[in-house]
């Protein structure tokens, strides 16, 4: 029931778009989550809140939703250009700046904990060092955001 009244509202419009954008990145949350506990075989929620690690929810969403605005605009439109240029500094900033940023954090723990001989707290604590993601990271949350936009507009059709 709700399906239809979403489907109905939902169908070749901004909410498509937005939709496809935001739950494809949640997945992708989903997905490290799960990977997360499979590899350290510990539950651990704080990952749904963090940045960094397999894959990339940025790039699944800002691919998703570039994605379904080609889909729906066509991937010949002034639209499309602006959206997929936005997603690809989004990405870039994730796999560069934010990853630098993060090594830049985990350089400076290592000093303070040598200078405060590990009592980081009178320091002010420490830094968080998982900030970007690798380019590996960033290709898989972008490859899952495209695929996730067909399945979602072919899902909202059916």
């Amino acid at each position: 029931m709700w399906i239809d009244v979403f489907r109905t509202t939902a169908l070749n419009n901004g909410y498509e778009v937005i939709a496809c954008g935001i739950i494809s990145a949640f997945i992708a949350q989903v997905i490290k989550f799960i990977l997360f506990t499979i590899k350290n075989k510990k539950v651990n929620f704080k990952i749904f809140s963090t940045t960094g690690g397999m894959p990339s929810s940025h790039s699944a969403g800002v691919m998703g939703l570039s994605t379904m605005v080609g889909i729906l605009q066509g991937y010949d439109s002034v639209i499309f250009a602006v959206s997929l240029g936005f997603s690809l500094i989004i990405m870039y900033d994730a796999a560069g700046l934010r990853r630098a940023a993060g090594k830049t954090a985990a350089c400076l723990n290592k000093m303070m904990d040598d200078f405060y001989k590990h009592d980081l707290q009178s320091a002010g604590g420490k830094l968080k060092e998982l900030l970007g993601h690798t380019p590996l990271e960033v290709f898989v949350g972008a490859i899952f955001g495209i695929f996730f936009a067909y399945l979602f507009h072919w899902f909202m059709l059916g």
